[in-house]
C-alpha cells in the first residue's frame, strides 16, 4: 500500500492518505505531552510501544464484537486503519476516581467507584478540552441520541473486557480515554471505535503496588515511561525478555534519552 500526503498531525499521531480512499496510515509519534501541550518532550521509542500496545488490544476487541479502526499493523511504528468521521467527543471512562475529578469535586484520590463513570469532554485544544454534558452533544448535534446510547452499550462492554484482562496480568484499569468515528460502508452509516488504546489513554496501576504504568509518569515526573509501557506490553505478552521493539531493544529503551523540545 502507499503512503501518501499527509493528512493530520495530532499531538501523538501522524495520518496519511493512501491509495485507497477508504484506508488510511496512522504513524504513531515519540512526542509526549500533558497538561493541554503546556508540558512536552520526545522520548524515543514511545511510538513503538503504543503502536504495539494498541494493536493488541484493539484486534482483542474485535475478537469480542467490538467494531474499530484497526485493519492490521504495518510495522513498528504504522498502522494501515479504516478512515472514519471523528466525532468531537473524548469519551472518559472512570473505575477509580484520581486525575481531575479529585482536584474538580473534592474526592479522595483512589476512591474506587461503585459502578463506570463516563464522563464528556468537547475536542477542542484551543478551549482545553472542556468537561461538557451529554445534553451539550445532542444540542449541538455533535452525536445524536441514538449514537451517544449505541457508544455508551459499547463502553461498558469495552471497560468490562480492558479490566478482566489488565487484572489477568496484575494490573489496575484505572481510567482511560476513547474516541469513535462515523463510517460509511454501502450506503450506510455505523460507528466504530477509533484512535488508540495504551498506556498514553489509560492509567494503569500495578495491581499490588499501586506503581504507576502509564503517562502519569511524564505528567508527574516518576520517572521514565519506557520502562513502565515496556513493562505493560511484556505482562500483555507482546514482548518477551529477547525481542525488539524497534531498531533498539529494550535495554536500550530503558535508558532512553530524552529531548525536551
Amino acid at each position: 500500500m502507499k503512503k501518501g500526503k499527509k493528512l493530520y498531525e495530532g499531538k501523538a499521531k501522524i495520518i496519511y492518505a493512501t491509495n485507497d480512499k477508504n484506508l488510511v496510515i496512522q504513524y504513531f509519534k515519540d512526542d509526549a505531552t500533558a497538561f493541554n501541550n503546556q508540558k512536552k518532550t520526545t522520548i524515543e521509542g514511545k511510538g513503538v510501544l503504543n503502536n504495539r500496545i494498541s494493536e493488541h488490544i484493539l484486534s482483542n476487541l474485535s475478537q469480542i464484537g467490538i467494531k474499530n479502526h484497526l485493519v492490521k499493523r504495518l510495522n513498528m511504528r504504522e498502522q494501515i486503519i479504516k478512515l472514519v468521521e471523528i466525532i468531537p467527543i473524548e469519551f472518559i471512562v472512570r473505575n477509580v476516581a484520581t486525575g481531575s475529578i479529585t482536584k474538580r469535586l473534592g474526592i479522595e484520590d483512589g476512591t474506587v467507584l461503585k459502578e463506570p463513570l463516563i464522563e464528556y469532554c468537547l475536542k477542542d485544544d484551543k478551549l482545553g478540552d472542556p468537561l461538557i454534558a451529554e445534553e451539550h452533544i445532542i444540542a449541538f448535534d455533535w452525536a445524536s441520541k441514538n449514537e451517544i446510547d449505541r457508544i455508551k452499550k459499547m463502553i461498558l462492554r469495552i471497560n468490562d473486557f480492558m479490566i478482566g484482562m489488565f487484572r489477568g496480568v496484575g494490573i489496575k484499569l484505572i481510567d482511560f480515554k476513547l474516541e469513535f468515528g462515523r463510517l460509511k460502508s454501502n450506503g450506510k452509516q455505523e460507528v466504530i471505535l477509533a484512535d488508540e488504546i495504551s498506556p498514553d489513554t489509560c492509567r494503569l496501576w500495578d495491581s499490588i503496588t499501586d506503581k504507576k504504568l502509564d503517562k502519569d509518569r511524564f505528567r508527574k515526573d516518576l520517572g521514565d515511561l519506557i520502562p513502565a509501557y515496556t513493562e505493560v506490553a511484556k505482562r500483555l505478552g507482546i514482548l518477551h525478555e529477547q525481542s525488539n521493539v524497534s531498531a533498539v531493544n529494550v535495554t536500550k529503551l530503558s535508558s532512553v534519552k530524552r529531548k525536551k523540545k
